[in-house]
């Protein structure tokens, strides 16, 4: 089993691909904020995961498979989580004048992710999607639920980040 360096930290999350979902302890070094991690510079090109639990979603039923260790190619990261309860402050200050919180629903492989988006006033959400270019976008108060696995029933997390590039969105439904 993985020891960590005194310098790291293992927390609690959940990554969404295309097929998978997989629920574990990411190790990071100590300084780094967890819920935000993959926007910054440092973010790896392999997650490095510790006790992952992970149900694989591609053709027929879904399957529960275990590991002691995993790494997972941040290039097929779709969305990104702590495990709830666990939160960190959220990224954004209330105070700042001309934004809105527009509702939005993401679709991110067979899973729904039901939430707000931070958005100027001054722009749609098509625009600001497609001008901002960011790798990574924040969502905020989202319930997420898959009606493959209505078993799963819906969670509910303060904060998530999704790459935009690969989720549909969805107003108004």
């Amino acid at each position: 089993m993985y020891k960590l360096a005194s310098d790291e930290k293992a927390t609690g999350v959940m990554i969404y691909t295309q097929d998978l979902l997989v629920r574990g302890e990411v190790v990071t070094k100590q300084n780094n904020r967890v819920s935000v991690w993959l926007r910054t510079v440092g973010a790896p090109e392999y997650m490095h995961l510790l006790k992952p639990q992970v149900i694989s979603l591609g053709g027929g039923a879904a399957r529960t498979l275990s590991y002691t260790e995993m790494y997972v190619p941040t290039a097929q990261v779709i969305g990104f989580h702590l495990t709830p309860p666990a939160r960190d402050p959220l990224d954004y200050d209330d105070t700042e004048k001309n934004r809105t919180m527009q509702p939005i629903t993401l679709l991110v492989g067979t899973f729904v992710f039901n939430g707000t988006f931070r958005i100027s006033t001054q722009v749609d959400l098509g625009t600001s999607i497609t001008a901002g270019r960011a790798v990574w976008m924040s969502v905020y108060n989202v319930k997420i639920s898959n009606p493959q696995l209505p078993q799963m029933g819906e969670m509910l997390v303060p904060m998530l980040v999704v790459r935009p590039g690969q989720v549909y969105f969805g107003l108004g439904g």
